[in-house]
């Protein structure tokens, strides 16, 4: 067999397995939300009990994105991947088998170390594929699967839910991960950083405390006038104090988890505060304020949660999910960022268009955001700002970039639910009225205009590229 054949075959074995790993992840972050009211009744608990497990996934999903990647440089990415689908397949199990909502946050807490996943695979094409535009095209499947399994992720959730009870939906979970393990230990190659360091544990700890305590205050905050302020200062206090220790620690650790010059870098901060302002401005739109317009009776259509969804997440899922590969494979040709603008711009445009669906009887409308959005954001920015996490990150630090991104994107969900919901909420009339919704996507708006901005600091990963003299060139 050719070399060139070879080599196909090994690319193709390796997505199978790499994709196995996102899908396994995706359907613990997605699968679930249409059976949250089925794990209210079921288990007899309140929907804030339940939600409350969602969050916890989520933040624990942000907390451990923080340190595996880099723990995957040193001892081997497989092995850390294929552990994390271990705790993961365990963790669906215990969820399936939970007698009260006490256990079942216990399991979403131990789901949530599948949180770096996606960041992990990524790395793992990249030392695998050289080839500028093959990987920007197979970068853009595997996270644009990250952006919903074509919506069938969630209808299949409240299929299994509703016709079999919540554990179904768990046990479908654990199915996945299970196989997803055994492809990833079969096809995939092993994979370290070139130098070889130790794990810097002491560092690991302030920064998980300090990024831990401000997603916990900025959940809080979402409750507004429930919401503990005095709890939600001294968490950012605690927060402050957490990240100036590990500030610290990091100037004196010979092997740092993350050096501090490399967090001053441009590649660094800006990439972050892009990723932060995106998934703010735009995540609690497309997951809060749309589905919620859809199923509203008196401003919106007065869907019922399913038929919402399939007129907004799973439209908005297939629409990602076909445009990412081509914007992997542009990114190559065009460059990161400027297709990461294209996206940007777009984002925009599509968010103010909902303004024009709040208030009509048009589904034909609320149809068409939700595609655009979905090519705009799940189908280029995200799938740009996933790239640029792996691509720019240092060749002596290979995880630190897209775990700290991985956080970031966790972050920026957390403060997007808090910010958006708290103007809506501000927003909304005495008497009821379309002026949360208006609120609500203007504040998101005037984010993601920002993120937009952010996006002009991001310095250009000439190494990811290809020249466009240079097929001519040759």
């Amino acid at each position: 067999m050719s070399e060139i054949a070879r080599r196909r075959v090994n690319v193709g074995a390796l997505m199978a397995a790499l994709l196995a790993a996102c899908v396994a992840f995706q359907l613990n972050a997605s699968m679930l939300s249409p059976a949250l009211v089925t794990i209210e009744e079921e288990l007899d608990t309140t929907s804030a009990a339940v939600g409350l497990t969602q969050t916890a996934f989520f933040t624990a999903a942000a907390l451990f994105s923080l340190f595996l990647p880099r723990l995957g440089d040193i001892i081997g990415r497989k092995k850390v991947l294929s552990g994390m689908l271990v705790v993961l397949t365990l963790g669906s199990v215990v969820a399936a088998l939970a007698p009260n909502i006490e256990v079942l946050f216990l399991a979403r807490l131990i789901q949530g170390v599948s949180g770096p996943v996606v960041p992990l695979t990524l790395i793992m094409l990249r030392v695998e594929i050289r080839d500028a535009k093959l990987y920007g095209t197979l970068m853009g499947v595997i996270t644009a699967v990250n952006g919903g399994i074509a919506g069938i992720d969630a209808v299949a959730g409240g299929y299994l839910a509703q016709n079999h009870g919540f554990s179904s939906v768990f046990w479908a979970m654990a199915a996945v991960g299970a196989v997803a393990t055994a492809l990833l230990l079969f096809l995939a190659p092993e994979s370290r950083a070139e130098k070889k360091e130790k794990m810097d544990w002491v560092g690991v700890v302030p920064l998980v405390i300090s990024v831990g305590t401000l997603l916990t205050a900025f959940n809080e905050a979402g409750k507004l006038a429930a919401a503990n302020w005095p709890l939600v200062i001294g968490l950012m206090a605690v927060a402050v104090v957490a990240f100036a220790v590990f500030w610290k620690v990091e100037n004196r650790t010979e092997q740092p988890l993350v050096a501090t010059y490399l967090l001053k870098r441009r590649s660094t901060w800006a990439l972050l505060l892009t990723t932060l302002l995106t998934m703010t401005g735009v995540f609690a739109i497309m997951n809060g304020i749309l589905p919620a317009l859809a199923q509203d009776g008196a401003i919106g259509f007065g869907m019922g949660a399913e038929e919402s969804a399939w007129w907004t997440l799973t439209p908005y899922a297939i629409a990602g999910l076909v445009l990412g590969p081509i914007a992997g494979r542009l990114a190559a040709s065009w460059g990161y960022g400027k297709v990461l603008r294209i996206g940007m711009i777009g984002s925009v445009i599509a968010l103010a268009l909902v303004l024009l669906v709040v208030g009509s009887d048009s589904k034909a409308g609320l149809l068409g955001v939700s595609v655009l959005i979905g090519i705009t954001y799940a189908g280029i920015g995200n799938i740009m700002l996933n790239g640029l996490g792996i691509v720019l990150s240092p060749k002596e630090n290979p995880g630190f970039l897209p775990g700290l991104n991985a956080g970031a994107f966790n972050l920026g969900a957390g403060l997007s639910f808090a910010v958006i919901y708290a103007v809506k909420t501000a927003a909304t009339p005495a008497d009821g009225g379309a002026g949360g919704y208006y609120g609500g996507i203007v504040a998101g708006l005037v984010i993601l205009v920002l993120a937009l901005a952010a996006s002009f600091l991001i310095p250009k990963p000439a190494a990811a590229e290809v020249a466009a003299a240079a097929p001519a060139a040759r």
